[in-house]
């Protein structure tokens, strides 16, 4: 059964890895986070005229503080939009659904016009590599079998934190998401699908795999050097990313740098 729908693409922006402190002076190698973060905020302000939807994909925190956390839900407020966020490595879980003022922030379901965006958490903590549970798993499968009977949704956009492909650099083996085959596996099984968003590896990268558009997104501070061996940073500036979703399911998509701002980062550092 064909479903019709008209009007304006879906607008999507997607943050991701602010690592903001507790202390908003802090630095992560060099670079205040803080002051990162509210430039990316300053270009949204000033590029977005009308956001349907704030995702916001982990390691929203450095240390994950609830004062972090409290600020970016601040900053993201002004905005007038309902934003989402999944923990990352960095953040934990609890904390983020104990705050009183953000408990409509941590979802795993949102539907907006024949789009439903799936959130997974793919966090473990006390480790950098990521994992999704089987709760995760039969979150995600049972999602998008439901998508896919319901009448009002024809497309869904997943999103995690941890990346579900080798990085392409060699020292970011290990990192990702160590149950991947699983992950895809359904991805791949379920047609439904249009695209899968993630962050954790701090670039820009948009690629199709088996007709699914894979898109990761660059961070709010450090960013990481792309085909290296050993851990490096890149030169290029904080950013973030918006989607157009459509009803027929093209997406349309590309990132935002800041310009006009020198950030300072530790060039010599050999991870963080």
């Amino acid at each position: 059964m064909t479903r019709e729908t008209t009007g304006a693409p879906v607008r999507v922006v997607q943050i991701t890895d602010t690592h903001l402190f507790r202390d908003p002076r802090a630095a992560l190698l060099k670079l205040n986070t803080q002051y990162s973060f509210e430039k990316v905020v300053e270009l949204m302000v000033a590029k977005e005229a009308g956001i349907d939807l704030i995702l916001a994909t982990g390691d929203i925190a450095q240390d994950a503080s609830v004062e972090a956390y409290l600020r970016f839900g601040d900053a993201m407020q002004s905005f007038q939009a309902p934003f989402y966020w999944i923990p990352g490595n960095h953040d934990r879980r609890r904390v983020m659904e104990n705050l009183d003022q953000y408990q409509d922030a941590f979802t795993n379901l949102v539907s907006l016009s024949n789009w439903q965006v799936i959130l997974l958490d793919s966090s473990v903590v006390g480790e950098v590599h990521g994992h999704l549970s089987e709760r995760e798993l039969v979150h995600l499968e049972n999602s998008l079998q439901e998508a896919q009977s319901n009448l009002q949704i024809d497309h869904c956009l997943v999103c995690l934190h941890h990346n579900p492909v080798p990085g392409n650099a060699t020292w970011m083996e290990g990192i990702g998401l160590h149950n991947d085959e699983a992950f895809l596996a359904i991805i791949d099984r379920i047609k439904i699908v249009r695209a899968v968003m993630y962050g954790h590896i701090h670039q820009e990268l948009d690629f199709t795999r088996n007709n699914v558009r894979y898109f990761c997104t660059p961070s709010t501070c450090i960013q990481f050097k792309p085909e290296v061996t050993d851990f490096a940073l890149d030169e290029v500036s904080p950013a973030y990313r918006w989607l157009n979703l459509h009803a027929d399911g093209r997406i349309e998509s590309a990132i935002e740098r800041v310009t006009g701002y020198e950030f300072e980062v530790d060039h010599s550092s050999t991870g963080y």
